[in-house]
Parts: C-alpha cells; sequence; structure tokens
C-alpha cells in the first residue's frame, strides 16, 4: 500500500506532499492542472522510462519519493532479495530525473537500478489507465488475467508445465548437439584409430627409448669394453708373467711378510687382517671383470636390430611425444576418447528416445494446463459477466476461449488429448491462445473485445476483469486507474464509482477521475490547483470535504458556483453513499 508520496519539480507541481489511505481516493482538477503528474511519478516508481521533460521548466531535476507497506513476507523477502531493506514494514522508494535526461533509483535508502525498482514496486502497485485498453489487444495479456484468476490449479499446472518443457528444451538442445558434431566426431574418431594403430604396430613399452639407447652404445663400443675389461682384469690378477707380478700377487707377498712378525708385534695383526680383506676384495673385482670381459659380445646383427627399434621409437615420439612414457600416456587418453567418442553415437539413440518421451510428457502437462484453463475461464466468463450487468451492461454475455495452437513445426508435439496426429505449439507459457470475447447484445456473435466493446464499454471490462481477479485472491494491495471511466457518463458512471469502491473494500484504489459520479463514492476525495504568477503556472494537491468537497463535485457536473449546482452535487453524493437496495 502507498502511504505517502512527495513530488518536488515534476511537470507543473512545484512541490506536493500526497498522503495516501486505505480504500478508495478520487483525484480530481481541471484539465492541464496537474492529475496526470501523480500518475506519472507512480509509474516512474514502477519503473517506466524517464523523460527529461517531465522536468519543471527551470529545475535542474524533479524527484518522487514514497513510502509503502509491505505486508506480504514474500514482497519483503523479495526487496531484501534486491538489496533494499524494509524497516518495520515500510519500505522507501524514490526515483531523481535530471533535465540532462539521466535518472537513478532508490530503493530502502539504496540506489539501485531502475530495473530493479521496478521488481520491487511491480508487487506492490497495478497502475491501469486508458492505455490498457490496447492490452486487451494482445492474447497474452488475456492468458496473464485468466492465469491470475485460475488460483492454484492453474499456478500448479503452469509450474508443472514448465519443469516438463524445460526438460524437453535441455534434451533437444543435447539431442541436437549431438547430431550437428556427429560428422565431427567420425573425422576423430577416424584420427585417433589411425595413431592408435601406428602405436599399436611398434608396441613400444615404458622406458624402453632408454634401454635401447643404453644398449646401443654398448653394441657399438663392443671392442673397447672388452679389452678394456681385460687388460684390468690381468693388472689384478694375471699370474702368467712371474717377471710382472699381478696385484694379487703383492699382495699375497705383503701378507706373508707380515706373518711371522705378529707374534713379535700384536699390533700387526690388524694391518695383516687389513691384507687379507684386500686380497680377497681384489680377487672379487678380478673375476667380475673376467666375466664382464668373456659376456661382451661383438654383434653387428643386433646392433643394426637395435638402430632399427630406436628409429622406430623416434618417429613415435617425433608424432605423439618427447619419449616413450608420454606417447603411451597419449595413447591411454585417445584410447578413452574412442571410448566415448563410441559411446556418444550411442548416446545419440539414447537421445533421441528420451526427447520423444520428454516431448510426450509436454504434451500431457499442456493439455492439464489446458483443461485447469478451460475451467477457471468459465468461472471468469461468468464473474466478469455479472461484474457488467453492475456496471450498466446487462445484456453483455462474456466469453473467456482458450484454444490450443495446432501446426507443424520445430516447437510442436504430438497432441495428448486432440485427435490422433494432431500436433500443438509449444510455447513459453503452453500451447494455449487465450481471448475474451464480448457479446454487447442478444443475438449478436461474441468477438474479441476491442471489436465488440465501445471506448467506455472497454474501461468498465478492463474494471470488471480487475475486480473479478481482486475477489479471486490474486491480487496487489494497490490499484491506480488514471481515467478509467473514459468514454462512461450518467448512471453508467455511477455504476463503475459502485465497483470500484467494492473493489477499494479489500485493496486501496487511487482513481483519477473527470466523472463526479465517480468521485462522489470516493472515501477521500483530492483536487489538483493550478495557479499562475503571469510567468510560471504551478499545482499543489489538496484534500477536500464538506461544502468544498460539494464545491468539487459541482464544478464536475457543470453547475459551479451555483445553488443548484450544490444542492445537485449533495444528492449526487447521499445517493453513493446510500447502502444498495
Amino acid at each position: 500500500m502507498i502511504e505517502e508520496i512527495r513530488i518536488r519539480d515534476l511537470g507543473v507541481i512545484e512541490e506536493a506532499t500526497v498522503s495516501l489511505h486505505p480504500g478508495l481516493t478520487v483525484l480530481t482538477g481541471e484539465t492541464g492542472a496537474g492529475k496526470t503528474m501523480l500518475v506519472s511519478s507512480i509509474e516512474l516508481l514502477l519503473g517506466s522510462r524517464a523523460d527529461a521533460a517531465l522536468v519543471r521548466t527551470g529545475a535542474r531535476e524533479a524527484a518522487i519519493d514514497a513510502v509503502l507497506e509491505v505486508a506480504d513476507p514474500e514482497l519483503a523477502r523479495a526487496a531484501d532479495d534486491a538489496g533494499a531493506s524494509v524497516e518495520d514494514g515500510e519500505l522507501t522508494v524514490s526515483r531523481v530525473l535530471r533535465s540532462t535526461g539521466r535518472s537513478r533509483a532508490y530503493a530502502g535508502g539504496r540506489t539501485v537500478p531502475v530495473g530493479t525498482l521496478g521488481e520491487i514496486t511491480q508487487g506492490l502497485v497495478a497502475l491501469h489507465g486508458q492505455a490498457d485498453q490496447w492490452r486487451l489487444r494482445q492474447s497474452a495479456q488475456h492468458r496473464e488475467v485468466l492465469d491470475a484468476y485460475g488460483g492454484d490449479p492453474v499456478r500448479e499446472a503452469t509450474t508443472a508445465f514448465a519443469k516438463a518443457r524445460r526438460a524437453w528444451v535441455d534434451a533437444r538442445r543435447e539431442l541436437d548437439e549431438l547430431t550437428t558434431s556427429e560428422q565431427a566426431r567420425a573425422q576423430e574418431l577416424d584420427a585417433l584409430t589411425y595413431q592408435l594403430e601406428q602405436v599399436d604396430a611398434v608396441d613400444p613399452h615404458p622406458g624402453e627409448d632408454l634401454e635401447l639407447r643404453a644398449e646401443s652404445e654398448r653394441l657399438a663400443h663392443a671392442d673397447d669394453l672388452r679389452l678394456g675389461s681385460a687388460r684390468a682384469h690381468a693388472a689384478l690378477a694375471d699370474g702368467e708373467l712371474p717377471e710382472r707380478p699381478d696385484t694379487l700377487a703383492l699382495l699375497a707377498t705383503a701378507e706373508q711378510s707380515l706373518g711371522p712378525l705378529v707374534d713379535a708385534d700384536p699390533g700387526l695383526g690388524p694391518l695383516r687382517d687389513r691384507l687379507v680383506e684386500l686380497r680377497a676384495l681384489v680377487a672379487d673385482v678380478a673375476a667380475d671383470l673376467s666375466s664382464y670381459s668373456a659376456s661382451i659380445e661383438v654383434d653387428p646383427a643386433r646392433l643394426d636390430a637395435v638402430h632399427t627399434r630406436r628409429a622406430a621409437l623416434t618417429e613415435l615420439t617425433r608424432r605423439y611425444g618427447g619419449d616413450v612414457d608420454a606417447v603411451l600416456a597419449r595413447r591411454d587418453r585417445s584410447r578413452a576418447r574412442v571410448l566415448e567418442l563410441q559411446q556418444a553415437d550411442d548416446r545419440l539413440g539414447g537421445m533421441a528416445e528420451q526427447v520423444e518421451s520428454a516431448a510426450a510428457e509436454v504434451a500431457r502437462r499442456a493439455a492439464h494446463l489446458t483443461a485447469a484453463r478451460t475451467a477457471a475461464a468459465e468461472r471468469l466468463g461468468a464473474r466478469v459477466q455479472e461484474e457488467l450487468r453492475r456496471l450498466g451492461m446487462p445484456q453483455a454475455v462474456v466469453e473467456v476461449s482458450v484454444t490450443p495452437t495446432t501446426g507443424d513445426g520445430p516447437d510442436s508435439v504430438l497432441a495428448a488429448d486432440l485427435e490422433p496426429g494432431d500436433r500443438v505449439v509449444v510455447g513459453a507459457h503452453g500451447v494455449d491462445v487465450v481471448e475474451i470475447r464480448l457479446s454487447a447484445n442478444p443475438g449478436s456473435p461474441a468477438r474479441p473485445v476491442t471489436q465488440a466493446a465501445s471506448g467506455g464499454e472497454l474501461s468498465r471490462i478492463m474494471l470488471a476483469l480487475e475486480v473479478a481477479v481482486a475477489d479471486a485472491g490474486a491480487s496487489v494491495p494497490t490499484f491506480v486507474f488514471d481515467e478509467v471511466d473514459a468514454g462512461v457518463g450518467g448512471k453508467a458512471g455511477i455504476d463503475v464509482g459502485a465497483r470500484l469502491q467494492a473493489l477499494a473494500r479489500n485493496a486501496q484504489v487511487l482513481v483519477v477521475t473527470h466523472l463526479a459520479q465517480v468521485a462522489a463514492h470516493a472515501d477521500r476525495h483530492l483536487v489538483v490547483r493550478k495557479s499562475t504568477d503571469g510567468e510560471v503556472t504551478s499545482s499543489d494537491v489538496s484534500e477536500v470535504s464538506g461544502e468544498d468537497r460539494l464545491a468539487e463535485l459541482a464544478r464536475m457536473m457543470g453547475g459551479a458556483g451555483t445553488s443548484a449546482g450544490l444542492r445537485h452535487a449533495e444528492e449526487l453524493l447521499d445517493a453513493c453513499r446510500r447502502p444498495a437496495g
């Protein structure tokens, strides 16, 4: 609910503070006085586009501040999620327009994007003007009205449909991606298969390139290795040249020299023992050198085989990795990728089945949604028709049609509840075209409301729809009507006022009107008056009551300043206050 609006330098309004209360409040005033500025200020708080022309002439900026009562916990959470704090059930929102064309928005004392401001306030205020008659030309608007009226059954069916549609869209997208990439997958599979065939043909094992390099070095230097090891063995344990004792012979001589002396000096015992150990160690080394020398073979054939094998491994590492281990790692990755690609082909068939199943679920959920809307449409048509009888259209017959859209195309599915083979076109909100139709006179066929109703009748239909939706509990706390009585007069005006008064029993209603028959039903009456000093025109807003209110009603009926006009105004006011009999 709007508790207060403060306006500064907007249009002809220099400064005005409007306090609002529950019930029905009307705003009246002479043409050009600035009634629409109040509506414009609310539109700006609802996130409408800023227009620098709205800034008062000579002012640098215009500002609109409002204090909103937020009683709904969900709306309070939504405001909090947007970064706007609700304190003691109140939310302060502001919009500042600069004469340069730029604007700023605030919510809860924090700067917010204009779109965010609109998201917060649109859950609190519904604004209706003459432009709303054009909304009735759009089937989407008819559907929104019906869905709001339909309550939980339609809401639950809509949620279930939306979930099924998301699953269907996701499955189709994945299938499209799999189908589109099928050729690329085939090419990648061929390339990977060729790589694996090359690696498997060589069949390397881990570390083989290092082993072969070592063997190649050994085979290439076989003569040097054999001769060198033989000379080393001879130096240690030749035994064939008495004139040149080998190392073992020298060590034996040294050991024998110390043997007889140990008894004379036991301190030589450890030295002799060490010589014994050295002789044993040299004997082991000599034996190993003999074995090594005997194992060295000069094998040109093996050397050629090693060179050939190393060349094959080098070709693999040049193409697929820095060494054999890297080649083998790439081979393992390629095998895993081949398996993945092969499984993708299998998944392609499975995805096609999944898409078909998801399409059937979408069709089933869409049929449920159509059924829920159809049931709600019957109730809404009867309810609006009842309201129109109270609004001076007793002969009107209202129909709300719900028609599934049939047709072929990528966004169509086999219908779940139509003739076999029929397909319905799936949209974000279902498959239905919703249309509100009117037969204004007995015997005339029902036609779309914009074709069958005059401007005044459209205004009454809009009001009847709003009252019906509000009675269904799908309403916002505050309604603002900008000349919803356009094209209406006489008895019909009284009826419109009475229904606005009925709507105000459960909501805050603010009406900008030019009809005294509507204004007389108000709980509070605000008047916009303009004044000028000869150079600048300005307007302010004030509440009228008592004689002042009678004078304003008389002015609205063309009897300003006359006793007959005042008397007529008083009679009208009494008639509107009298309970309906």
